[in-house]
């Protein structure tokens, strides 16, 4: 029941995604520029120990692109919760896990396919990685967007307009992107910067998926970037469920 209601929940919002395909590739829009207006800027300067500048750029657009879209997630719900959707689903027999699997899951398959259209621009500004590297890098995506989507829906469920919601996102992402080195490696920072930045969990995504981008996959910034994102996903899940079971949604 609970794969068939997730799939349920997942096809009512894939076919509202179809529908405004603008909408969906515009959110690959940002990540798109730094590619285009940034990246230029660092070609041939020693951004790390291995890899080009793009080698180190790239992995953490990719992160980007599922931060900020991921975590303003929770505004179509604010929406659904005003126009009465949300009640509606909440008198139906469908698992309160599938309502929320149905929709993360989406939203990892919107910014997968935005991750893809930024790997192939960044293939023509002259990215030079692995197949397996660039596969990796997708999972971390999905796994990111999961986690943070879950938690943009519980928090948009506490919130009652989007004016609260919006200030209370922005003030978590930007200094998860400015701790995290997505667009610069925190070892370039100094002593006290670098290790704040051990912190922040998305530090670890950003590391393994760099570490792949040169093929190198049995490292420590894999392991940890791997244990980091899957134990950040289950917990994320979990406080989403249950919030969606207390709000009734």
């Amino acid at each position: 029941m609970l794969l068939q209601d997730t799939a349920l929940i997942f096809g009512r919002y894939a076919r509202q995604t179809l529908r405004s395909r603008f909408a969906m590739l515009f959110g690959a829009l940002t990540p798109l520029l730094y590619l285009l207006f940034f990246g230029p800027l660092l070609t041939g300067l020693p951004l790390a120990s291995r890899g080009t500048s793009w080698q180190v750029l790239v992995p953490g657009l990719l992160l980007q692109l599922g931060l900020f879209g991921a975590a303003f997630a929770g505004f179509t719900i604010i929406i659904e919760k005003n126009l009465g959707i949300v009640e509606r689903m909440r008198v139906t027999p469908v698992s309160r896990l599938a309502l929320l699997l149905g929709r993360v899951l989406r939203d990892a398959a919107v910014f997968v396919l935005q991750a893809v259209l930024l790997i192939l621009a960044a293939l023509v500004m002259g990215l030079r990685a692995p197949l397996a590297g660039i596969l990796i890098g997708f999972a971390f995506v999905a796994l990111l967007t999961v986690s943070l989507a879950s938690l943009s829906y519980a928090l948009a469920l506490k919130v009652s307009t989007p004016q609260e919601f919006g200030p209370a996102v922005n003030a978590l992402t930007m200094p998860s992107m400015l701790l995290s080195g997505l667009m610069l490696p925190m070892a370039l920072a100094p002593g006290w910067l670098d290790a704040l930045s051990h912190f922040m969990p998305f530090r670890y995504l950003v590391d393994a998926v760099r570490d792949a981008y040169v093929g190198s996959y049995a490292t420590a910034h894999m392991l940890y970037g791997v244990l980091v994102a899957l134990g950040f996903a289950a917990l994320a899940v979990t406080v989403g469920t249950r919030v969606f079971r207390r709000a009734g949604a």
